[in-house]
């Protein structure tokens, strides 16, 4: 759903403001290349190292 309201978007302002928007496809592959580099880092790693601490000394830590 979150995809087709991305791509709708553009033509509905485009035809709102009176102007064209068109999506490159350069743009969308940036897109997703930050999306995926943020979700890793943000993420899978500190859930990685997360588990890597012993349950028990983690709740001694607080």
């Amino acid at each position: 759903m979150e995809v087709i309201i991305g791509l709708a978007t553009p033509s509905i302002v485009g035809y709102v403001a009176g102007m064209e928007t068109p999506i490159r496809p350069w743009s969308v592959v940036i897109a997703a290349s930050v999306s995926l580099t943020v979700g890793i880092t943000f993420g899978i790693y500190p859930a990685r190292q997360a588990g890597r601490i012993d349950p028990i000394e983690a709740l001694r830590r607080g």
